[in-house]
Formats: structure tokens, C-alpha cells, sequence
């Protein structure tokens, strides 16, 4: 599907039939994400719990011509690369809309982990256990020539049981290419490497070259926050922080980190992409660190409760999750599906 370089032309859609779902049997329900190109919602497809994506198809042909382009390129990439740190790719259909539809995972999203926790930081071997997971994931995308492009703790989701971190939204996702152009200011400011920006501040949408180490940057800002729980650039809004990023080199500050992972982070953030390290690097770096610190009982990260009070201030138009609601107990609720979806689940095929 689609060419080398990640172009797709309009209605090129040749998904293997293996990835194909089957519109009669997918059942959507509530919504438990949105953002300016999506929407999520709970889901079953042949009786297993799935979360489905589903793609804002656009007003105008030239709008509908890009989400095509967009979802085409989407798909592509996430049947073709699994990993167990990445969420599982189920399947995906363009008729009677475009929807992808991917596992679900109950655990949440590291954000809200996060949020949830503070002022408490996580146990130091359960953050590098985490930043591994992430690292692993990049690792494997990086390998098949995929750029993320939106790394950052909104897209990264929890399993159930809090123990293993998976990485979501492919929407900004590309197949880097050292002759094509990319947009430029793709992503989330806070998270958002500076070479995305460049001296002369770019229109919306402008192209510039870049490669896969604007996710070592993202990556760095992502483990400082694991470190600290703390929003990095606090204080600052989104743009402020970006602008600072790029046109000051001002960084969240790293001194109290222990040496080892405070090498790794300031090697990943620094201001030229090549004394950035890549990510098979960054894995060894944080084996080392994990080597070198006393052996102990694995930590069992807290199981975190969620809470109806907790404020979620949207930080990009990036879908925000893939996740079930979930009951006290921080379990995807069991009780009464059946009668969940003859009363709040719709058929897909026969709704659109």
C-alpha cells in the first residue's frame, strides 16, 4: 500500500484482507477520546473489547483528500510494525468510514498516570523500567524508517496492571525520507524538538528537513518527567516553552538526576540532532544505568485510582487516548456489557 516514501494518492486502499474488518461485526460506544482528527470510542469486534478510531473524513474535496492520504499512510504503517511496547493493530476499513481499530488497554494513559501520582514520584527502577518500554518502541519504529513525530505521555498508554508502557497515535507519524520535506511545527510545543522551528519562525504547515531525532528530543523531555512528575517547563505555556526550546536552548533543568540518567537526558535533548544518540543506544545507556544500581525486588508500580476530579487541560489536537473508562477499582468495568451493548453500542455498518 502506497509508495516507498509515504505518499498515497486518493482511494489508494490495499489493505491485506487479514487487516480488513468486517464493518457488521464492529460494535462502537462510548467516546473516550477526540481530537482535531478524530475521534475514539470503546468498541467490540467479534466479541473482543477494542478501541475505534474514527477518522474525520473532511468538508471539502481537498480536505477529504488529505485525511484519505492521511489515514492511508496511518494504516500502512501500523500493519506493518508490531511490537509489545506499541498498541496492537487489529484492523481497519475505509467503507462506510474510515476507521482503525486497535486493542485496548485499561490502564490509562501515562499522563494521567502521572497526574494522579503527584506530588509522589515514581520508584527510580519503575521510571527506567518505563522509559525502557518507550525506548523499545521508538527502537522498533526507527528500524522500519517510521518517524512518531508526537512522542509524548498523552500517547503513551498503561496495561491494566500499570506494569508496561505502549505507545499510541500513529496520526503524525511518517516514513522518513532524506529527500522529502516534512512539515514543519508537527507534534506538541512542549515536547516539540527545536528543528522543528528554525530562526525565521515558519508559517503553519511550511516543510523543512528533519530526521528520526526529533523523537530522541520528545524522548528526553518524556523521561524528565517520569524522573520528576513534574510538567516540564513549568510555568510556561506551550508556545512559550517551544520558543524558549528553540531560540534560547533553554531546557528543564538537570542537576539532582543521578549521573548516568542525567547523561541520557541531556544527550537527547541537545541542540544538534547528530550528538543526539539514537535509540538502540539509549536502551543500552539505560541498561547500564539499571546494571550499576544494587540489585533488588522488582518494584510493582502503584496501582493508581482514577478520579472524576482530576482536570486534563487538552495539550494538542493529537487523539488523546486509547483507553476504557474505568470503574474504582481502576478495572475496565465487566459487569453488564451485554446489556452496555444493546443499549449503547451500534453497529457501525448500520449507523453510517
Amino acid at each position: 500500500m502506497g509508495s516507498g516514501n509515504g505518499i498515497y494518492s486518493v482511494g489508494e486502499f490495499n489493505l491485506d484482507a487479514k487487516w480488513l474488518i468486517d464493518p457488521k461485526q464492529l460494535f462502537v460506544g462510548p467516546r473516550i477520546g477526540e481530537g482535531a482528527h478524530a475521534k475514539v470510542y470503546e468498541g467490540k469486534y467479534k466479541n473482543q473489547n477494542v478501541a475505534v478510531k474514527v477518522i474525520n473524513r473532511g468538508e471539502t474535496p481537498e480536505e477529504i483528500a488529505k485525511k484519505e492520504a492521511r489515514f492511508a499512510r496511518e494504516v500502512a504503517m501500523l500493519s506493518r510494525v508490531q511490537h509489545k511496547n506499541l498498541v496492537k493493530f487489529i484492523g481497519a476499513c475505509k467503507d462506510p468510514i474510515m476507521v482503525i481499530v486497535t486493542e485496548i488497554l485499561s490502564g490509562g494513559t501515562l499522563r494521567k498516570y502521572l497526574l494522579n501520582m503527584r506530588p509522589r514520584c515514581l520508584d527510580m527502577r519503575v521510571t527506567v523500567g518505563f522509559a525502557l518500554d518507550i525506548a523499545r518502541a521508538m527502537e522498533c519504529l526507527h528500524s522500519h524508517g517510521i518517524i512518531h513525530r508526537d512522542l509524548k505521555p498523552e500517547n503513551l498508554l498503561l496495561t491494566a496492571d500499570h506494569r508496561t508502557v505502549k505507545l499510541a497515535d500513529f496520526g503524525l507519524a511518517r516514513e522518513e525520507s532524506l529527500t522529502e520535506m516534512m512539515t514543519a511545527e508537527t507534534g506538541t510545543y512542549r515536547w516539540m524538538a527545536p528543528e522543528l522551528y528554525s530562526t525565521v519562525t515558519l508559517r503553519h504547515g511550511e516543510k523543512k528537513h528533519y530526521n528520526h531525532k526529533v523523537d530522541a528530543y520528545s524522548f528526553a523531555i518524556v523521561l524528565w518527567e517520569l524522573i520528576h512528575n513534574k510538567l516540564p517547563f513549568e510555568g510556561m505555556s506551550n508556545l512559550q516553552a517551544a520558543y524558549a526550546a528553540a531560540f534560547k536552548n533553554v531546557r528543564p533543568s538537570a542537576d539532582n538526576l543521578p549521573e548516568d540518567l542525567a547523561l541520557i537526558v541531556t544527550s537527547c535533548w541537545k541542540e544538534d540532532p547528530n550528538d543526539r544518540p539514537n535509540f538502540s543506544q539509549i536502551i543500552q545507556m539505560l541498561l547500564r544505568y539499571l546494571s550499576i544500581t544494587s540489585p533488588q525486588e522488582p518494584v510493582v508500580p502503584l496501582r493508581m485510582f482514577s478520579s472524576e476530579n482530576v482536570v486534563l487541560p487538552p495539550e494538542s489536537p493529537g487523539t488523546s487516548a486509547l483507553m476504557a473508562a474505568t470503574d474504582d477499582s481502576g478495572e475496565t468495568p465487566k459487569t453488564n456489557m451485554e446489556d452496555r451493548r444493546k443499549g449503547f453500542f451500534f453497529c457501525l455498518n448500520q449507523c453510517y
